[in-house]
């Protein structure tokens, strides 16, 4: 989890509401809480990939360092790209967060995973492996891009992402 305190979004939405640079951006209200951290926050670190969670893997076995992984699942609703193997190694590498556009799976192995963990559904079929994804490239959320090094705040009313860390 990051060393500081996660800002509220309502209060960072406050802050912004009249931000037109595109600099800061709000993600539709669809993504669903299943970690055991509500509230978390990060710089971005980004995957791109469907139905295939190779790249996902990668990233949560390697050290989170307090990012939040943000996840490009092209909105698939047919495949888990998270399950509890991965939410557990996601916690204990120190991510602070997994924001996914698509599904994961483990229900109750999630919830008590150490990280927060967002994403649309829970779906019990696995992904295939086929070791196809990118990382570390611009993705699109629901239709909101989000970049490798922006910083993402997510607690009870929801998600932002800004280009720049923001301070309270």
């Amino acid at each position: 989890m990051s060393s500081t305190p996660t800002l509220a979004t309502c209060d960072l939405c406050d802050a912004h509401k009249n931000d037109g640079s595109g600099g800061f951006r709000v993600l539709p209200p669809v993504l669903r809480d299943f970690g055991a951290v509500r509230r978390f926050s990060g710089p971005v670190a980004t995957v791109k990939c469907f139905e295939d969670n190779t790249p996902v893997k990668a990233a949560v076995e390697s050290p989170g360092e307090g990012r939040v992984l943000v996840v490009d699942g092209g909105a698939s609703l047919r495949r888990a790209l998270l399950g509890g193997n991965l939410g557990a190694a996601a916690a204990r590498n120190g991510w602070a967060g997994v924001v996914i556009d698509g599904c994961v799976r483990d229900v109750a192995e999630l919830a008590v995973c150490n990280v927060g963990i967002r994403a649309l559904a829970s779906m019990p079929l696995p992904t295939e492996r086929r070791n196809e994804g990118l990382r570390d490239l611009a993705v699109q959320i629901q239709g909101v891009w989000v970049r490798p090094g922006d910083w993402l705040y997510a607690d009870e009313d929801g998600v932002v992402v800004s280009d720049r860390a923001l301070v309270g």
